[in-house]
């Protein structure tokens, strides 16, 4: 661990400007439920917190026990500061609305998904927590307040419940990582300033459903399939967990390309990925660490939502991969 820096230190010692106090204390919060994620997930089956609950969520995705139970923890904790105006949850057709005495200092919104990749808790896979942290122009927010396009952010991060357990932030400033020490239950900064390497040989897509692409991302993926026998000349790996925050996780570590672009079968919805809770968020922190994200036709923190579940393309990571995907979008690269 770098000289044994905690999560609580770390904040002290490098937030500035006027956000600094409420930050710590947002941070502190969302630190500690992390924590309760972490460990409700570790109970697991015996605390009887896997399977499916037979409902659906405003996605209309099945919601798993943890789902529920995440979200609830990431509620009742994020209420302490009583700097958080206003919630707005994955799990959740509306707006949050915070009780008047948990809200004194209101001056912020939080976003969130509560267990990204929750597909995947049954089979003991990495599952994670993301986060976005808005201004809010009211103490008492309406849904108008929450729609501010990616740039707003001040604050995004996501936690990886993994083989270790790690938690991942920006506040606009580089990116940084701590991992949980369970002995003492306190995250160390482990990752300092993050840095997504520009090239790669590494994607992360669903190959599943490769018929129903458009022509730019079929062209990439071919190209990269053709390895050093095609017009890129080189050889690509191909990764793929379906769970967006071990995705990201891996390419900030060390590089690659994560690929969820529209297709025939999302056309309507305009994508998979929510621009809330996960989009923004994670294309706030590639960035912070030199990468780039883009839809194929914007970036994608210039996307002002027209809506609090809004689902858009997404394509991030390595920054010369992700501008090459747009470029075959814009027709920039001609075969």
């Amino acid at each position: 661990m770098t000289q044994h820096i905690s999560i609580t230190e770390f904040l002290s010692n490098n937030l500035t400007g006027e956000h600094r106090v409420a930050l710590t204390e947002m941070l502190h919060d969302i630190v500690n439920a992390c924590k309760k994620i972490a460990l409700a997930i570790d109970q697991g089956a015996l605390a009887g917190n896997m399977g499916s609950l037979g409902s659906e969520n405003v996605q209309g995705e099945v919601q798993k026990a943890l789902d529920v139970i995440t979200n609830d923890i990431f509620i009742e904790t994020n209420q302490l500061s009583g700097y958080v105006a206003g919630m707005a949850s994955e799990e959740m057709d509306d707006v949050i609305e915070v009780a008047e005495t948990q809200r004194q200092k209101g001056q912020y919104l939080l976003l969130f998904d509560p267990l990204d990749g929750s597909s995947n808790v049954n089979v003991n896979i990495s599952v994670g927590t993301i986060f976005s942290i808005l201004k809010s122009a009211k103490v008492k927010p309406g849904l108008a307040d929450f729609l501010q396009a990616g740039t707003q952010q001040i604050c995004a991060g996501y936690a990886l419940y993994g083989t270790s357990t790690m938690l991942v932030l920006t506040t606009g400033n580089g990116v940084n990582g701590f991992t949980l020490d369970g002995s003492v239950g306190e995250f160390y900064l482990s990752h300092p300033d993050i840095k997504v390497p520009v090239d790669t040989q590494e994607f992360a897509i669903n190959m599943s459903n490769y018929r129903f692409w458009q022509e730019p991302v079929q062209r990439y993926i071919d190209e990269c399939l053709q390895g050093e026998e095609g017009v890129r000349k080189k050889d690509f790996n191909m990764r793929w967990v379906a769970s967006m925050v071990a995705e990201v996780h891996r390419i900030l570590v060390r590089g690659g390309v994560f690929m969820y672009p529209i297709d025939s079968k999302l056309q309507s919805k305009g994508g998979k990925l929510r621009l809330m809770y996960e989009a923004n968020p994670m294309s706030f922190i590639v960035e912070q660490a030199g990468g780039a994200s883009t839809t194929g036709i914007q970036r994608i923190l210039e996307v002002h939502p027209n809506g609090l579940h809004q689902r858009v393309p997404v394509m991030m990571g390595s920054r010369n991969e992700v501008e090459r995907i747009a470029a075959y979008h814009s027709k920039k690269i001609a075969r």
